[in-house]
């Protein structure tokens, strides 16, 4: 082994090398802290003695060195997720649902009780805002997002929660979350609410499973009366239009009959006044010879004889 001299210690000592050790220390302290690198989805807001001082985006930055300016990198890209109710425990390459957590637990307008159990889905839209403005910022997305679910579930009923109403509390419950979030100045935006599994508590599950075969059954009913409805009422006003054209034909017909009888009245009045004996002697005849025209013997007898007509018998007898 071999021996340091105490005139090599001497040397490594000597001030000028002391001088380059704290030169090279100064340096590397200076760019690990004034050099920093922002990813192409974050942002870094920079701030001067605790104070705010700007906004840097992605690539390589620069900074006062030795903690006068620090640097907080956020990421203002993904779509970031908290889930409620529930929790997602990935093992592996799966991941399956735990049960469920107490916050799904809760009571609707009508005083039934059901679990439901939803995420929300926000973005970070300005970084000073989030890096600033609140201390507990996770604990305060999700105090909101429980309370806006509350109350949208409470002013329910539980059928409607369960069915059509679905989409309106989603939609609903994505406005209230930013109006709030925003009168906090969090600096996010919340993009989707989205209700997952929404169920009654075990003990009462079949009882709500009769009530949604009984609606599948009124709606399966409703349908097969609607069929019924579209099968008969086409046919009934298709007969009906028939009448009304049967019978619009008929007072044509009527019509058209009355002004002909009018017209040959008319002419036949007019022959009258001309010559009244003979229009009259020739309206009997027409009458006589329209009542009898079937008839096999017939016999005229005058009932005054002033006037008989011998007729030939044109019956054989």
């Amino acid at each position: 082994m071999q021996n340091v001299t105490p005139s090599k210690v001497t040397d490594f000592l000597k001030p000028a090398t002391i001088v380059l050790i704290v030169i090279a220390l100064i340096v590397v302290i200076f760019l690990g802290t004034s050099v920093y690198i922002v990813n192409q989805t974050e942002e870094a807001v920079i701030t001067r003695f605790g104070k705010y001082h700007a906004t840097k985006g992605p690539g390589l930055q620069f900074k006062l060195p030795f903690g006068i300016d620090k640097n907080y990198v956020v990421n203002v890209t993904n779509v970031q997720t908290e889930q409620f109710g529930f929790r997602t425990l990935k093992s592996g390459m799966s991941a399956t649902y735990s049960n469920k957590t107490s916050e799904s637990t809760m009571l609707t307008g009508d005083l039934n009780i059901i679990e439901v159990e939803w995420i929300i889905q926000y973005r970070i839209v300005d970084s000073r805002a989030w890096t600033f403005n609140v201390m507990e910022r996770s604990k305060t997305i999700q105090d909101v997002s429980r309370s806006v679910i509350n109350q949208l579930v409470g002013d329910r009923a539980i059928m409607g929660i369960m069915g059509p109403e679905r989409s309106t509390i989603e939609a609903e419950g994505t406005r209230l979350m930013n109006e709030t979030f925003g009168s906090y100045k969090l600096g996010i935006n919340v993009m989707a609410v989205k209700l997952q599994n929404i169920d009654p508590p075990a003990g009462v599950q079949e009882a709500f499973d009769d009530v949604n075969k009984a609606e599948q059954d009124m709606n399966r009913f409703i349908n097969e009366g609607q069929q019924a409805y579209n099968a008969e009422i086409p046919r009934a006003k298709g007969q009906a239009e028939q009448r009304i054209q049967e019978a619009q034909g008929y007072a044509t017909e009527r019509v058209n009959n009355a002004k002909g009888d009018i017209a040959r009245f008319n002419s036949v009045y007019e022959e009258y006044r001309k010559a009244p004996e003979v229009t009259r002697q020739r309206l009997y005849y027409e009458m006589i010879e329209e009542v009898f025209k079937d008839d096999t013997e017939t016999v005229i007898i005058d009932r005054n004889f002033d006037n008989f007509l011998p007729l030939k018998n044109l019956g054989g007898r």
